[in-house]
């Protein structure tokens, strides 16, 4: 069943957070052209990677999580701003479709761990990731 399997659940927020923040961007009136010339902005912090995957995880992670989108938009909501408001609804809206696609935060051992699996290369067919010698004594059997 969907609903027994955490993955699942994570990836119904994600769709949640999308479909919510473009609701609200359409409510705001935004321009619509802004959210395809800003959706990738998020993703500039993987260059933090250049500097080893502890920075890089580290730097990803404060931009992918919702806190920051989230106090940008109360800022937004204090200040009657509402390009303010905007810029955290595209960046909501980011976030809800990384978490729908199963590109969750990362963990600081490798890009394609996050909190929903194993992503990208290295991962086994069934999503988890791949066994290799280094990894084999770790692998759950039970």
């Amino acid at each position: 069943m969907l609903l027994d399997r955490p993955i699942s659940l994570l990836r119904l927020e994600g769709l949640a957070l999308l479909a919510g923040s473009i609701a609200l961007y359409a409510q705001l009136d935004g321009t619509w052209w802004w959210i395809p010339a800003l959706f990738l902005v998020p993703d500039l912090a993987a260059i933090g990677y250049l500097a080893g995957t502890r920075v890089g995880a580290m730097a990803y992670n404060a931009v992918h999580a919702t806190m920051l989108p989230t106090a940008l938009g109360i800022v937004g909501l204090a200040t009657d701003s509402t390009t303010t408001m905007l810029l955290a609804l595209i960046w909501l809206f980011h976030i809800g479709i990384d978490r729908l696609a199963g590109y969750g935060l990362k963990y600081p051992d490798a890009f394609g761990n996050t909190h929903l699996g194993f992503k990208g290369r290295g991962t086994s067919a069934q999503g988890g990731p791949a066994v290799t010698k280094t990894n084999l004594a770790s692998v759950d059997v039970s």
